[in-house]
């Protein structure tokens, strides 16, 4: 049986993946229903439910259908106990790269996102 690191780690493959092609459903399969993602805009807390995501998403271009180079890692995990992590990672729909925050729950359906908070930057 995969250790909970090895878990937490193909699930951010998963949102790596959904990510840079525009899947939902990859993206669904590793954010909780009821997560969030949240963000800093001009010093106001931008607060976007999943589902909200997921529209955006599926009405944007994704970056492997524009044909722009992958780069996405994992930085850090911090798992605190059985059922708790958070992991820091980066990634990029250039021009826009990003940092992410991962909230992780374990559940019995396994490993998933419950909050995103993230920051820009556009080069």
């Amino acid at each position: 049986m995969p250790s909970d690191l090895q878990q937490i780690e193909a699930a951010l493959q998963t949102y790596f993946d959904g990510l840079y092609e525009g899947d939902t459903g990859k993206l669904g399969a590793v954010f909780h229903e009821v997560a969030h993602l949240f963000s800093i805009t001009d010093g106001k807390l931008n607060d976007l439910p999943r589902a909200a995501w997921f529209d955006a998403v599926r009405n944007r271009k994704s970056a492997q259908s524009q044909d722009l180079p992958r780069r996405d890692w994992i930085v850090s995990i911090d798992q605190s106990g059985p059922t708790t992590a958070i992991a820091k990672v980066q990634c990029q729909i250039p021009p826009r790269y990003f940092t992410d925050y991962l909230t992780f729950v374990k559940l019995a359906e396994g490993w998933k996102i419950v909050s995103k908070t993230f920051h820009t930057d556009t080069h």
